[in-house]
């Protein structure tokens, strides 16, 4: 199947989301993220990497390090108090631009 793009601004609401289930490392930030679209979405580490530490900056998320199920060293990330009422803030923000896109794809 050919590479499909991430809309612009799509990762950070994608990872919060993927993050309200539980905790977890950044590879399987982006596999999560792949099955749960039906292997068409595909985050790069040159984007995941980056969108983490924004939201860790943030307070979105909080991260510690640990042993991965491989065991290698890995940072495990965790939403925060204030990363889910963003992920509520992105939800709507979401909702609301797909309404409007829907609205000129119907009537345009």
């Amino acid at each position: 199947m050919p590479k499909t793009e991430m809309p612009s601004g799509a990762l950070v609401l994608l990872i919060l989301r993927v993050l309200r289930s539980g905790t977890l490392h950044g590879y399987a930030i982006a596999q999560r993220i792949h099955t749960l679209s039906s292997e068409v979405l595909q985050v790069e580490e040159g984007a995941l990497y980056p969108a983490l530490q924004k939201i860790l900056l943030k307070g979105w998320v909080t991260s510690e390090w640990g042993i991965s199920e491989t065991n290698r060293k890995v940072r495990f990330y965790r939403l925060t108090p204030a990363g889910r009422k963003q992920l509520e803030n992105e939800l709507s923000d979401y909702e609301r631009a797909h309404s409007a896109i829907r609205s000129v794809l119907r009537t345009a």
